[in-house]
């Protein structure tokens, strides 16, 4: 049964520095964070929990963010997502807001930005 009142803010990223970094970000500001790197058992958590936002990195491999966007969209509409990215591309960040993401952020970015991002996202879903 999908838990949809889950309030952790799920974060993809194949960079463990990266992950620690923005689950001790979140934390500092009093929000709960479900930290993945590999997008299938990131996928499979959703099957279940049904974040309210989830923090994806564009560039991993076994599947590439935008792929991992497109996923997420079937297992929960709901899930607001918020795409990270080293590389600032124009034709993905169009290809990633078209496909429904509530923001593009390219690293290294601004920690007030990235939270004020994520609260944005918390209140529209």
């Amino acid at each position: 049964m999908p838990d949809n009142n889950s309030s952790a803010i799920c974060l993809l990223d194949d960079h463990p520095s990266v992950l620690k970094g923005l689950v001790r970000l979140l934390s500092s500001a009093g929000l709960k964070a479900e930290p993945f790197s590999d997008p299938n058992k990131f996928l499979d958590y959703e099957r279940i929990h049904r974040s309210p936002v989830a923090v994806i990195d564009i560039w991993m491999p076994i599947m590439n963010g935008l792929e991992v966007q497109s996923q997420l969209r079937d297992i929960s509409p709901s899930t607001r997502v918020i795409i990270l990215t080293a590389h600032d591309d124009p034709s993905l960040r169009a290809t990633a807001l078209k496909a429904g993401a509530s923001a593009f952020l390219t690293k290294p970015f601004d920690d007030e930005e990235f939270l004020a991002t994520v609260r944005r996202a918390l209140v529209a879903s």
